[in-house]
């Protein structure tokens, strides 16, 4: 055994023993050589199924408002500042809302994520995103988000009492580098918007993008940043560059480099969920089922303006893994289907 293979094991002592890695250590996971690839996620897993077991959570994401964002964020084709594929396209009604929940629920879905792609949430937004939450937390047993933007406190406060149980705002990378990804606003901005919503009573869900053109230093200060936050989710998203956008040409992470980003946030945050999240398919290719040894949960049935690979394919994957799907209300979902064929949903149909 090498000195770096018995410096994963340690590592993953002492997050289950709850003692936080230093960031030199974190930068030698992420500098870990490839030889020791498999014994790095082997240590990760030991830690994320000391927190959260053999279980994975669904996360099902409704784009309730799509396109003509004033923001310039440079990842993102949904910007009404550059020329992409995607149109804006009027704001879900309530009944669409929580249709979309009804069918999230179908598919075993442990939370349904409603986004809007807007600076922050309008009046007549905010209306329409309590008012479907309140119907949907009178009929399902289903945790809600929602991504709206930048909040102030009686947003976040109308929120949260409407039954909004998580609000999702990503820092996308470190103070220092977020400059060169948005300009029409700060990263304090985004930092006042989770406490917000953590001082209205909502969980706080926030993580980033790899891919934007960061150094390790940037991931670094993001992961630590989250810890610092005491955020309670982190969804990791790996750039997918998308036609029109000013990162259109930038280069994507190699499968290795994103499997061992994983297990240094996984490290770094040991008991919080932690999402393998936008552009899984296309960055980590056939090393996806390593995804869910270090992480969680994952989003399934596609992203904002990008499909994914399916419920099927996603359920299979995990069932193949000796994983099985968390299910609200459900002690175990195995229960309801058989290892060998279809969704719960399917099943029950």
């Amino acid at each position: 055994m090498s000195e770096n293979t018995s410096l994963w094991e340690t590592l993953a002592d002492r997050a289950i023993a709850g003692e936080p890695i230093s960031r030199e250590e974190a930068r030698a996971v992420l500098n870990a050589p490839d030889t020791e690839f498999l014994e790095l996620v082997n240590a990760a897993s030991r830690v994320r199924q000391h927190y959260h077991g053999k279980k994975v959570q669904i996360h099902i994401l409704e784009n309730a408002k799509m396109g003509g964002c004033s923001e310039d964020c440079g990842f993102c084709s949904q910007s009404a500042r550059y020329e992409t594929n995607v149109p804006a396209v009027p704001a879900l009604a309530v009944a669409e809302l929580v249709e979309g929940a009804r069918k999230a629920k179908a598919s075993s879905a442990w939370r349904y994520c409603m986004v809007t792609a807007t600076r922050g949430p309008s009046g007549q937004d905010l209306d329409v995103i309590c008012e479907a939450a309140r119907q949907i937390k009178s009929e399902m047993d289903i945790s809600l988000c929602a991504s709206l933007g930048l909040l102030n406190e009686a947003k976040a406060q109308r929120l949260a009492e409407a039954g909004i149980d998580r609000f999702n705002h990503n820092l996308e990378t470190s103070e220092r580098h977020f400059g060169n990804v948005v300009t029409t606003h700060t990263y304090q901005d985004r930092v006042s918007t989770l406490k917000h919503a953590k001082d209205a009573g909502m969980e706080t869900c926030c993580g980033g993008i790899l891919g934007l053109g960061e150094g390790h230093d940037d991931i670094l200060d993001l992961a630590f940043s989250l810890r610092e936050l005491d955020v309670d989710s982190a969804p990791v998203n790996f750039l997918n560059p998308r036609p029109g956008t000013p990162m259109e040409g930038y280069t994507q992470l190699s499968p290795r480099e994103a499997i061992k980003a994983l297990c240094m946030f996984r490290f770094v945050l040991p008991s919080k969920d932690l999402r393998a999240a936008g552009g899984r398919e296309v960055v980590l290719r056939s090393l996806q089922p390593l995804s869910i040894l270090v992480a969680d949960s994952i989003f399934a049935n596609g992203y904002l303006t990008t499909d994914g690979a399916g419920e099927s394919s996603d359920y299979q994957m995990i069932r193949d893994m000796g994983f099985e799907i968390e299910v609200v209300g459900m002690e175990s979902p195995e229960e309801e289907y058989s290892i060998g064929g279809g969704t719960p949903a399917e099943a029950r149909a």
